[in-house]
């Protein structure tokens, strides 16, 4: 018997719960970075102590490859539903180190170490848990549906940002900057670790999926590794295609707080409610963007969109911070929202797609991480890009190189006669 609608959406909440909890602890490492920065890097130098914590929050992405070429060949030989929850338990750990650990002032330099050790537990599980979970939904599509589905691995990240910044947005203003800074950043990492026994039962009641379920044979991991090298050309298109999306999402989510506060003089809250809204924005075109790419295929989206991030990504941010204000603050971010929802809606089936079944988590899941490792470093790129050029809208001119990159793999690979993206072009 075919699964009802209702049995459908819960799925997807099961599957994309460990998904909350990745972005959720990201997004907190991003509205926090000048407490993270104030509690466990100490130093005389603001930007010295803020480019510390960068190194730490992007030492996560690092790991994302290495857990890719670990965990993605054990869920294409094993199974997704198993895969999904050893990603959760792995991702768990980190969460709860990084909650507990004591600051500089208490326990010295153990307590920098612990946290980057909290980070690269995270990332060593993210690595391949959105790879788990975008294959989970587009195995579990009904035909001629797959981007609508996948689609909400993304959307299932915006809310947990707004989460994040809800409960920033109640701490910045209910405590003081004092508590805020000593403790109060603290409680949004606790409510974490409250809510992971629940992530693991909803994760745990999934069932595998039909199409894996289905196969006869599944590769070993040689297998996997030979296939993965054979294909290095469609895993180097991917994560080229992938870089505009990890590069624009970081940027106007994850450092938004920061560069609200820091480069705009603007108040926390200012930074915290622009962040909701465009958290808010991207939850409502990602699944359209995703539905509309069933119908008309995903290179023209693709396409259109990495050419709108070429054209304003940059002209927008320098319109910004020539007169920053709250208003223009959120029509630039909402702008630059459109513009990485509708790309990202239709990338990430494209992805699933391209890749040959049989190694599809560890294609995918390589290919995201590498790009990854360069996209969440945008928090730290852009720092150094601002204080070294003096334009604080440079960050455009990072977001506008991504975007090439983009374009350029999109042209490159459904060029090509045959494979997946010739699948993918009409539209999964």
């Amino acid at each position: 018997m075919a699964d009802s609608g209702l049995d459908k959406v819960k799925t997807v909440l099961r599957v994309t719960s460990g998904n909350f909890l990745e972005m959720y602890d990201f997004f907190l490492f991003g509205i926090y970075a000048r407490q993270i920065a104030a509690t466990f890097f100490p130093s005389d130098d603001p930007y010295a102590s803020l480019m510390a914590t960068f190194l730490s929050f992007a030492a996560g992405f690092a790991m994302r490859p290495i857990g890719a070429l670990v965990l993605g060949p054990y869920i294409d030989r094993i199974g997704r539903r198993q895969g999904l929850l050893v990603t959760l338990a792995i991702m768990a750990c980190g969460t709860i180190l990084i909650a507990f650990v004591p600051g500089y002032a208490t326990i010295g330099v153990l307590a920098p170490m612990l946290v980057v050790i909290g980070r690269l537990l995270q990332g060593f599980s993210a690595g391949v848990e959105l790879g788990g979970v975008s294959v989970y939904l587009s195995e579990m599509a009904t035909p001629g549906h797959k981007g609508f589905y996948v689609s909400w691995q993304s959307a299932s990240q915006q809310v947990a940002v707004v989460f994040a910044a809800l409960l920033g947005y109640a701490i910045a203003n209910l405590m003081s900057p004092e508590a805020a800074v000593g403790w109060g950043w603290r409680i949004p990492f606790f409510i974490g670790c409250a809510i992971i026994p629940l992530l693991y039962m909803l994760r745990r009641s999934l069932e595998e999926t039909k199409e894996f379920a289905a196969r006869k044979v599944h590769p070993t991991i040689g297998q996997i590794f030979a296939t993965l090298a054979a294909d290095w050309y469609l895993v180097l298109g991917g994560v080229a295609m992938v870089i505009m999306t990890t590069v624009s999402f970081y940027l106007i989510t994850v450092y938004t707080p920061t560069f609200g506060r820091r480069e705009l003089n603007l108040t926390e809250s200012q930074a915290l409610l622009a962040t909701m809204a465009i958290a808010v924005s991207n939850f409502v075109w990602l699944p359209i963007s995703g539905a509309t790419s069933d119908r008309i295929g995903r290179k023209p989206i693709l396409v259109g969109f990495t050419v709108l991030a070429l054209l304003t990504a940059y002209p927008a941010l320098a319109w910004l911070v020539r007169d920053p204000s709250f208003g223009k603050m959120i029509a630039v971010e909402l702008w630059l929202s459109l513009i990485y929802a509708w790309y990202n809606g239709a990338m990430v089936v494209a992805l699933t797609e391209v890749i040959p079944a049989s190694v599809r988590t560890s294609g995918f899941s390589l290919a995201y991480s590498l790009a990854t490792t360069l996209g969440g470093s945008s928090l730290l790129i852009s720092t150094w890009l601002i204080q070294h050029t003096g334009d604080k809208a440079s960050p455009g001119l990072w977001m506008s190189l991504a975007a090439l990159c983009g374009l350029i793999a999109t042209l490159a690979l459904y060029r090509r006669p045959a494979g997946g993206m010739q699948y993918a072009a009409a539209g999964g």
